[in-house]
């Protein structure tokens, strides 16, 4: 299949709902091979089979938690056995458990920090091995606006995710020699489950802070990440986009 991807070898961690799904629509259309994390075996299944039923490409399901280091050493151990090659790999697998300071617990903490962390780090070290050699490849870590500028009641969503910039950035200068890019995204407000969990008023309040006067959609997440996986990025490493309709927050 012509596109974008074709064969290129992408793994997508949290690929079974809202911006992975779309991400792996966007990915599977532009003709790459696809490895599917997520922690539900037949949704995902049905996913990979969907997936390559519509578009002909090759399509794996690779059932681990991203926050259990083990889960993810065995599960790259797998990758290994399957394919020599990895390309791209997007770090999408997250959680929002927001809390206002005083109901911070110390399981708060580990929980958020280990899933949307932690699994960023474990995944690119595996990752980054199989891609020195291939020469080269892209990983793309999926970070938030709230990362960015923070917001009250998300003190922990927005320090897991602020690590997550730091991380990309970091990265990005450590794997640049062996022809690695790391780019972050940080979407703002986009029409997932995530989002319609908000009351009705807080819901309002977001789409009010939006210059375009909108919400996102997946779609125009996967968008960006496509332009970061390809070649149209060859020479961007180290960057934050922000797909967010001009937010503030």
């Amino acid at each position: 299949m012509a596109g974008l991807l074709a064969g290129q070898h992408v793994l997508i961690t949290g690929a079974n709902r809202g911006i992975g799904l779309a991400i792996a629509e966007r990915f599977a259309a532009e003709g790459a091979c696809l490895y599917l994390n997520g922690r539900q075996p037949e949704p995902l299944r049905s996913l990979a089979d969907r997936l390559q039923a519509e578009y002909g490409v090759h399509c794996h399901p690779l059932v681990f938690d991203v926050a259990d280091p083990d889960g993810v050493k065995h599960a790259f151990r797998e990758l290994f056995t399957r394919t020599r090659v990895l390309d791209v790999l997007v770090n999408n697998a997250g959680i929002l458990d927001d809390a206002l300071l005083g109901m911070i617990t110390p399981e708060l903490i580990n929980r958020s920090f280990a899933t949307n962390t932690a699994s960023v780090l474990y995944c690119s070290q595996y990752a980054a091995r199989m891609m020195q050699r291939n020469g080269g490849g892209s990983i793309i870590n999926l970070a938030s606006i709230i990362g960015r500028v923070g917001n009250a009641g998300q003190a922990v969503y927005a320090g897991s995710k602020a690590a997550v910039i730091g991380i990309t950035q970091s990265l990005a200068k450590e794997l640049a020699p062996q022809q690695i890019r790391v780019n972050a995204i940080a979407p703002g407000f986009i029409d997932t489950d995530m989002a319609h969990s908000l009351t009705a008023e807080k819901f309002q309040q977001r789409l009010d802070s939006i210059a375009m006067q909108r919400i996102g959609v997946p779609a125009e997440v996967a968008g960006t990440a496509l332009f970061l996986a390809s070649g149209l990025s060859s020479y961007v490493t180290g960057q934050v986009i922000g797909v967010d309709g001009g937010m503030l927050i």
